[in-house]
């Protein structure tokens, strides 16, 4: 979405061992590309220093983020996970389609208000602001 300006990982504290079958088939289904997806530890990327880190689960919010994060910039997004969804395959189609518009809502907005020009001591400030004036959180 920032045609290649930054660069997002995903990862998570307790991952299942595999990406569900259903994030693979509505990623694909909104045109996102899953070839190289894995389930991973944010263990894994140790090494990398994230300008921010963007919590989506419900229950991430709380969870406190690896030390090697401490001085990364935290926003969190919490959505619901659409793979606990349970009802016909409709419903759970729909909470996958309505995650993934959210996320990509979500970004567009983050990626239209040029944070990332900012002076990054001026960024967790202006991600603060920006997300109190719901140009992120509500932009859905």
């Amino acid at each position: 979405m920032s045609d290649g300006r930054f660069e997002a990982r995903s990862a998570g504290s307790q991952p299942s061992g595999e990406v569900h079958p259903l994030t693979l088939k509505y990623l694909a289904e909104a045109g996102i590309a899953t070839a190289n997806l894995r389930s991973q530890s944010w263990d894994e990327f140790e090494a990398w220093g994230p300008d921010v880190v963007v919590t989506v689960c419900d229950s991430a919010a709380g969870e406190a983020c690896p030390v090697w994060f401490a001085k990364t910039i935290r926003l969190h997004w919490g959505l619901a996970d659409p793979s606990k969804v349970l009802g016909s395959e409709e419903t759970k189609a729909e909470a996958f389609r309505a995650t993934i518009k959210q996320i990509q809502a979500r970004t567009q907005a983050l990626i239209e208000s040029e944070i990332f020009a900012l002076a990054k001591n001026e960024r967790a400030d202006a991600l603060e602001a920006l997300t109190k004036r719901d140009l992120i959180l509500d932009k859905v």
